[in-house]
C-alpha cells in the first residue's frame, strides 16, 4: 500500500512551550518528504521523527507570522550542512521570498542545493505542485496577514489486475499497463476483452486539507468540500471566542464545525493556545459536532490510507 503519511512537528501557537513547539508538519508521500510551515525547532523535531532531509524537496509557507516559518533558516542551513543536493523549493508570500533571498544569500551562500522561490499571492487558488501521483493547490484563508491553505491531493490509482483472468486471456506483460489503466485488450483476430473482466476497480484516492491560522468561514469550507482528512486550527475553547474573532483564529468547535461543513470523514486539530495545560476539553468541544477528530500533539503520525 502505498504512504500517505502526516507527521506532526510542532502543534502549537504563538511560541515554543514546555509541552508543544510551533507549527511544522510533514507530509509523507510515497517517501517524498513535504513540509508545511516551519516554526522553531522544526529540523530538531525532523530528526527525531526519523525523517531524511534527502527527501525533503518542497516546503509550503502559510503565512508571515514567525511561529510558522523562525525555524526555516536554520533547517536550511542544517540542510546544507548536510550536503543535501538538487533543489528545495520554498512556496511562499512575495515579501517572504525577499526576506529568505536576503538571510540565504548571507548566511548560506555556499549552499550546495539551489532554493527556488515560487510566489503565493494573496487569494489565489491554484495548483503549486504536481507530479504523477500527487497534487498540491492553494486556497485562501482569514487571518490578520494574508494567510494561504493547502490541500494534497492524490490522484487516481490504477485499477488491480485479477490474476486469474490475465493468464486465462493470456494477457501479454507489455500490455498489463495499459489493463491497469483502464484499456481493454484486443485479440489479434478483434476480439475485445473487457477491462471490467481483467481488473477490480481501484483504490479510492485520498486527500488532506491544512488549514492553519484562520478564523471561522464558510469559504474555508466550501474551498475543502469533499476533502477526506482536514488539519484545522483550534487555538481557543468556545468560552474564548470572541478572542478568537478579534485575532483571526477559531474555537474547537468552529473547526469542527467547518470539517462538518467540508463533509471531511477526519478532523485533526491543532495551533493550541499557551494557555492550556491539557487540550482535552478542546477535545471535547470539537466532538460534540464532529465525529472523528483527533488531537495534534509532537511526534504523531496519521495515516491517511
Amino acid at each position: 500500500m502505498a504512504k500517505f503519511q502526516i507527521n506532526i512537528l510542532g502543534c502549537g501557537s504563538a511560541t515554543p512551550t514546555a509541552r508543544h513547539q510551533p507549527s511544522c508538519q510533514v507530509v509523507n508521500f510515497r517517501d517524498k518528504l513535504f513540509m508545511i510551515d516551519c516554526g522553531e525547532g522544526a529540523q530538531s523535531q525532523f530528526r527525531r521523527m526519523g525523517l531524511k532531509f534527502s527527501r525533503l524537496n518542497h516546503i509550503f509557507i502559510s503565512h508571515l507570522h514567525g511561529d510558522h516559518l523562525f525555524g526555516l533558516p536554520g533547517l536550511l542551513s542544517t540542510m546544507a550542512l548536510h550536503e543535501v543536493s538538487g533543489s528545495v523549493t520554498i512556496h511562499i508570500f512575495r515579501d517572504g521570498a525577499r526576506l529568505m533571498k536576503e538571510w540565504m544569500d548571507f548566511f548560506n551562500r555556499n549552499s550546495p542545493f539551489e532554493i527556488i522561490y515560487d510566489v503565493i499571492e494573496e487569494g489565489e487558488r491554484r495548483i503549486v505542485y504536481e507530479d504523477g501521483g500527487l497534487t498540491v493547490e492553494t486556497f485562501p484563508l482569514y487571518h490578520r496577514t494574508p494567510c494561504t491553505g493547502f490541500i494534497f491531493r492524490e490522484k487516481p490509482k490504477l485499477r488491480h489486475l485479477r490474476g486469474d483472468m490475465v493468464k486465462f486471456h493470456n494477457i501479454p506483460i507489455a500490455m498489463l499497463q495499459a489493463v491497469k489503466e483502464g484499456a481493454d485488450f484486443v485479440r489479434e483476430d478483434g476480439t475485445v476483452i473487457p477491462n471490467e473482466l481483467l481488473t477490480s476497480p481501484a483504490d479510492p484516492s485520498v486527500s488532506y486539507a491544512y488549514c492553519s491560522d484562520t478564523m471561522m468561514d464558510p469559504r474555508v469550507a466550501a474551498d475543502i468540500s469533499g476533502v477526506d482528512t482536514v488539519y484545522h486550527e483550534a487555538t481557543y475553547d468556545g468560552s474564548m471566542a470572541d478572542r478568537a474573532r478579534e485575532r483571526g483564529h477559531s474555537t474547537a468547535r468552529q473547526a469542527a464545525e467547518i470539517a462538518l461543513q467540508a463533509g471531511a470523514r477526519r478532523l485533526i486539530i491543532g495551533h493550541f493556545s499557551k494557555r492550556y495545560n491539557s487540550e482535552e476539553l478542546l477535545l471535547r468541544e470539537a466532538g460534540e459536532v464532529f465525529p472523528d477528530v483527533i488531537l495534534a500533539n509532537e511526534g504523531l503520525k496519521v495515516d491517511l490510507e
